[in-house]
């Protein structure tokens, strides 16, 4: 079973948003469980300060490394004491300048027992502890937000619905945009005509290797006038049977 544990000043924010609707249900049933551990708790601070000026000046606060290395050391102590050993875990830090998060890498973390995802706030985090505890640093896009709590969230539901038992159809992961390279085909659900718009004729006929054969050239048109990069990738990767591909 994976397990999700966010150092996080506002856990309140992530335990909210993760504990609802496929991935509370998880939670629920022991599929996978989500804990977020406040760093705030792990200041030796009086006042229960976390950040403090930068060195060199500039604008804005720095999460010092203090309290953010406590707040990680609690989790791996748990970890090493429930399994008597000295756990190695994926340590995962939200930030603008890490690797861009996709399926692929969804995937792989998927397979893992155990995630840790640091949340900086404010200017950052004091790149000593950065250096110290973590082993991936991973973006979900080219911009800034105020924390790294909205792509903890982003990357924990990608990673947990890719976990057996977590969705309640397991072929809804392997046919959505990017499971195989591919944006997902359009779809269409009652009534046969709606606004005046008619589902297409083919998706009614029952025969099921049109009916696929359709939804790869649809996926195809869609990929290759959406995300020109993918459909490239994806042409290069099947060249063998480049013959197939009439788009």
């Amino acid at each position: 079973m994976p397990n999700f544990h966010i150092l996080t000043l506002f856990p309140e924010m992530v335990m909210q948003g993760l504990h609802t609707s496929i991935l509370g249900r998880a939670v629920k049933s022991g599929t996978i469980s989500i804990e977020a551990v406040n760093i705030r708790d792990y200041t030796t601070n009086k006042h229960g300060r976390v950040d403090d000026y930068t060195y060199g000046g500039g604008a804005g606060m720095l999460m010092q490394a203090q309290p953010v290395y406590d707040a990680y050391r609690s989790v791996v102590s748990r970890m090493e004491q429930k399994d008597d050993k000295n756990i190695k875990t994926r340590v995962i830090y939200t930030t603008p300048q890490g690797k861009i998060f996709c399926q692929e890498m969804a995937q792989e973390l998927a397979g893992e027992e155990e995630l840790i995802f640091l949340c900086g706030h404010y200017e950052g985090i004091d790149e000593r502890v950065l250096q110290e505890i973590v082993t991936d640093e991973i973006s979900i896009g080219d911009y800034v937000l105020t924390g790294g709590e909205l792509p903890a969230m982003v990357m924990v539901d990608a990673i947990a619905r890719l976990v057996p038992g977590v969705l309640h159809n397991e072929e809804s992961a392997g046919t959505e945009s990017f499971a195989d390279g591919l944006l997902e085909y359009p779809q269409y659900s009652r009534p046969e005509i709606w606004h005046d718009r008619q589902v297409p004729q083919i998706l009614l006929s029952g025969d099921h290797a049109k009916v696929d054969a359709w939804r790869l050239e649809q996926a195809l048109i869609r990929t290759k006038e959406r995300r020109p990069d993918l459909y490239e990738k994806y042409r290069k990767a099947h060249q063998a049977v480049e013959g197939k591909l009439t788009i």
